[in-house]
C-alpha cells in the first residue's frame, strides 16, 4: 500500500481515483498532480514503482492538503464565530447557514428531534 502525505493509497484503484482519498485532492487536482509527475492517469496504484511514487509525493507537497488544510478550514470557522456574523452565529448554534429553512428539515445539522410535551390545560 502507497503511503503519501500520511494517508495510505489503495492498490487496487486507479492513480487518479486513488490520491482522491488524500482530503483537499479531488479529481481535477489528481489529474494536475499525475501530469506534472509524468504518471499515467489510468495504471493502477500497484504498477506504480517507488520512482514514480517518489515524484507523486515531490509535488503533492507544493499543495494545501491533509492536516493543514484542515485546520486553516476550522481556523476560518472560528473567525466567523468569533466575529459575530451570521454565518458565525449559525455555526454556533448548530443550524444550516446557507439559507435553508429550518421548519421541516434540516435534521443533518440540528441533529435529532427534541419532543417538547404541550403545556397541559388546567382542569376546572
Amino acid at each position: 500500500m502507497a503511503r503519501i502525505a500520511g494517508v495510505d493509497i489503495p492498490k487496487q484503484k486507479r492513480g487518479v481515483i486513488a490520491l482522491t482519498y488524500i482530503f483537499g485532492i479531488g479529481k481535477n487536482r489528481a489529474i494536475e498532480i499525475l501530469e506534472k509527475a509524468k504518471v499515467s492517469a489510468d495504471t493502477k496504484v500497484s504498477d506504480w514503482d517507488d520512482d514514480e511514487i517518489g515524484r507523486i509525493r515531490d509535488v503533492v507537497t507544493s499543495y494545501k492538503i491533509e492536516g493543514e488544510l484542515r485546520s486553516e478550514n476550522q481556523l476560518n470557522i472560528k473567525r466567523l464565530m468569533d466575529i459575530g456574523c451570521y454565518r458565525g452565529i449559525r455555526h454556533r448554534s448548530g443550524l444550516p447557514l446557507r439559507g435553508q429553512r429550518t421548519k421541516n428539515n434540516s435534521r443533518t445539522r440540528k441533529g435529532k428531534r427534541k419532543t417538547v410535551a404541550n403545556k397541559k390545560k388546567a382542569t376546572k
